[in-house]
């Protein structure tokens, strides 16, 4: 089997991290799929085969054997309209519309993100995985926002070092069930995967990572709150789990909280979607080293939803 080498040198901000998670993280595979890897002896750190559990130190030489892809990896182009807030040729910043997947995978091989950036920029060849590659982050499939894609590697690193940093600048618009007792605050509990649903993320997970969320109200209404929300960490539904934990789930989520309608003056106001949106991101140009951030206007849907519950 045709394979590709990539070699890698361990920074301050991995050592300490198994090296199934590292490999992970470094070509955007599953975390199975990196120790089936490490198992197979094609991921090896100076030169030694070493077991999934390995933990890496500053200065390990890391590298890693990497199946080319197979024709089910391959990744179709679409057109598919994106709005495009900005592009050169190190990066694309779009504002995802709701409902828009962000890549391909088991069930859906077409019509996401991923196929659109496809069509639209050609080959894509920054790491990732072949049916995500340059992708540093993502929005659940139900969130509508402001997302960036990397193009080539320089950039895709530079982004994924500035998300561990935890530099970039993130704010999210959410509609949420009830109203907070408290005008703003900060939520600080650990986030993981659930030990009663493996669907879903817990702050009761017996293996759960740091996350903080702070946060401010910024209207009160009718059954509900319009609040901003900043990530202070990066976990898989974190806002959404955040907010369930407060007693205020997110309005519309059907995985969290299910507050998919209000009633208010006798009229029933259904949500279609979870009321989330990703309003800002700004981080460091990888290549220009400026600061850019951009903003993404409250969707129609989530202003819709304001207006009724007397916003």
């Amino acid at each position: 089997m045709a394979t590709t080498k990539k070699d890698l040198v361990v920074g301050a901000a991995d050592a300490g991290q198994r090296i199934d998670a590292y490999a992970a993280h470094s070509t955007g595979m599953s975390r199975s799929r990196a120790a089936g890897l490490v198992d197979e002896e094609q991921v090896l750190i100076n030169g030694k085969s070493v077991k999934p559990s390995a933990k890496l130190r500053l200065g390990d030489e890391v590298s890693i054997n990497l199946p080319e892809p197979s024709p089910d990896d391959t990744l179709i182009p679409e057109d598919i309209p994106l709005r495009v807030l900005f592009r050169d040729e190190h990066l694309v910043v779009i504002d995802k519309s709701a409902g828009l997947v962000v890549y391909p995978a088991a069930g859906h091989r077409s019509g996401t993100l991923m196929n659109a950036l496809r069509y639209l920029v050609g080959p894509l060849s920054a790491p990732g995985g072949p049916l995500r590659p340059g992708v540093v982050h993502r929005l659940d499939k139900d969130t509508s926002g402001v997302m960036v894609v990397a193009l080539d590697d320089a950039s895709y690193y530079s982004l994924v070092e500035q998300f561990r940093a935890r530099t970039i600048q993130r704010e999210y618009r959410a509609l949420v069930f009830g109203c907070p007792r408290a005008e703003e605050g900060e939520i600080d509990a650990q986030i993981g995967r659930s030990t009663a649903d493996r669907k879903k993320m817990s702050i009761r997970s017996r293996q759960g990572k740091e996350a903080r969320t702070s946060w401010k109200l910024l209207r009160k209404l009718n059954g509900s709150a319009f609040v901003s929300a900043k990530l202070g960490t990066g976990r898989t539904h974190q806002i959404r789990v955040h907010f369930l934990s407060l007693g205020h789930p997110v309005l519309g989520d059907r995985t969290y909280g299910e507050k998919t309608a209000i009633t208010h003056s006798g009229k029933r106001i259904a949500f279609p979607r979870q009321m989330l949106h990703a309003a800002t991101l700004g981080f460091l140009h990888p290549v220009s080293k400026e600061w850019i951030s951009f903003e993404s206007p409250l969707p129609a849907d989530m202003e819709k939803a304001l207006l009724e519950l007397g916003g």
